[in-house]
């Protein structure tokens, strides 16, 4: 392991149960945070061949160096940094692996809503970029939606299908929140913190604690000890992640080995097809198909529709409607 910057006297003498606290927000599903899919059921003599889906990665994948939401290095901060960069080490170096994964997606999503780059941070700190994560307060995928927030925002989630696990729908969903939370605080801090533990409850504290005073960053370092102790870390575990991620090898992270950036082709199938058909349709293994498809609950479409299923880039062949229905892998 990589030898880092010595620790402060300052960090080591925080309290223990804070570590606590950040490790629960650094490792995810904190928060109580897309779109239904509305296809028509398929036409067995008539389903499309290969669609294209690039998902906005790019061949390589860059961190933005500059901040795009307040900067701030504070002792809470450099508190975070310290445990993320010591106790928390393995899980963090995997994360900014990840990052080069489901970064570029999340980074072009971001800039076609002119919203902050530096939002990648808080889905590192949600989930740990993992799209199958699943917390003790049943909050599942990259943004950790429970179920009646995930539905809120456009996510499907039933017997079949839980859109929380799609890495992009559940991107959408998250972006669709945040801005909304934005535009009710004005402070990406605030948004950050109302995301974690609901707009209502930072809207009431704010408004007894700071005089109603929105759309001011500083506010946030106000009113931090009258919120949750867990929302209360959530804002500097995620700068702490950022100062991290924007310069690894400053904190002693020189050996990581990015992640493949999440792409992907996919093939139209009817309703009722099994992922493992479409796997032996296209040579693939099926394991390949099952991690591009964890929203795919039962490893198998939804009945009564058509329904584009995710396979490896570059690796797609057209899909006939006889391929699925003649070979009796289908779902009756």
């Amino acid at each position: 392991m990589t030898e880092g910057p010595k620790r402060s006297k300052s960090s080591r003498n925080r309290n223990a149960v804070a570590i606590g606290a950040a490790a629960a927000a650094a490792i995810g599903g904190l928060a109580a945070g897309g779109k239904n899919a509305e296809t028509q059921p398929a036409d067995a003599t008539d389903v499309e061949p290969i669609a294209s889906n690039d998902v906005g990665a790019p061949r390589e994948f860059r961190v933005q160096q500059e901040w795009d939401i307040k900067q701030t290095k504070n002792e809470q901060v450099d508190f975070f940094i310290e445990f993320l960069q010591w106790k928390n080490r393995d899980k963090t170096k995997l994360w900014l692996e990840r990052v080069h994964h489901y970064g570029p997606m999340i980074s072009q999503k971001l800039a076609e809503r002119g919203m902050p780059q530096d939002l990648l941070w808080l889905a590192t700190i949600e989930s740990g970029l993992d799209a199958n994560a699943y917390s003790k307060a049943k909050a599942a995928g990259l943004w950790q939606f429970i179920e009646e927030t995930g539905e809120r925002y456009g996510l499907e989630v039933n017997e079949y299908v839980d859109e929380r696990r799609d890495p992009v729908a559940a991107t959408d969903a998250a972006l669709d929140y945040l801005n909304k939370l934005h535009g009710r605080f004005g402070s990406w801090y605030l948004s950050a913190a109302g995301y974690n533990t609901g707009e209502n409850r930072v809207e009431r504290i704010v408004k007894e604690k700071a005089g109603g005073r929105f759309g001011d960053e500083s506010v946030f370092w106000e009113i931090d000890r009258h919120l949750p102790s867990e929302t209360r870390d959530y804002v500097p575990v995620m700068l702490a992640m950022g100062h991290i991620g924007k310069d690894p090898a400053k904190y002693g992270f020189t050996d990581l080995e990015p992640q493949a950036p999440y792409a992907y082709d996919e093939v139209t199938v009817p309703g009722g097809t099994k992922l493992s058909q479409v796997a032996e349709q296209q040579g693939v293994d099926v394991e390949a198909i099952y991690e591009l498809n964890r929203h795919l609950v039962k490893k198998m479409t939804p009945p009564n529709r058509e329904w584009n299923v995710r396979v490896p880039r570059k690796q797609a062949a057209p899909v006939l409607a006889a391929d699925v229905a003649d070979n009796g892998d289908r779902a009756e």
